[in-house]
């Protein structure tokens, strides 16, 4: 029977959105998320740095940012991945990552506590 629908599977990442979340907590809305939307990333990033430095003068000595960039934007995506996902199967699938690398960085990252937090 081709003319039915084929019934969706939820899985626990369904009910993920970091912008539902952010809102949730006051920290986002439409009109928010609209300007965001048209910015690049690099001046997203860019504009974030200044406005985190801007308390202590522009000066982020003893924190060795370029070193952590790839901990920063991977602990970005895997986020981004679990609320683009119904499923860890398929987040798996789309980071392109097998299951024990996976959950390696499950654990490294905790998206599930920084969702249900």
């Amino acid at each position: 029977m081709s003319w039915k629908r084929k019934k969706l599977r939820k899985g626990r990442n369904t009910y993920y959105s970091l912008s539902k979340k952010l809102r949730q907590e006051k920290r986002s809305n439409d009109e928010f998320e609209t300007m965001l939307a048209n910015m690049t990333l690099e001046e997203v990033i860019g504009l974030k740095l200044e406005l985190s430095t801007k308390p202590v003068n522009n000066r982020l000595y003893g924190f060795p940012l370029w070193f952590n960039l790839t901990d920063i934007v991977r602990d970005a995506i895997f986020k981004y991945t679990y609320s683009a996902t119904r499923t860890q199967m398929e987040a798996m699938r789309f980071l392109g990552l097998r299951a024990n690398k996976f959950h390696e960085l499950k654990k490294k990252y905790s998206p599930v506590s920084y969702f249900e937090d």
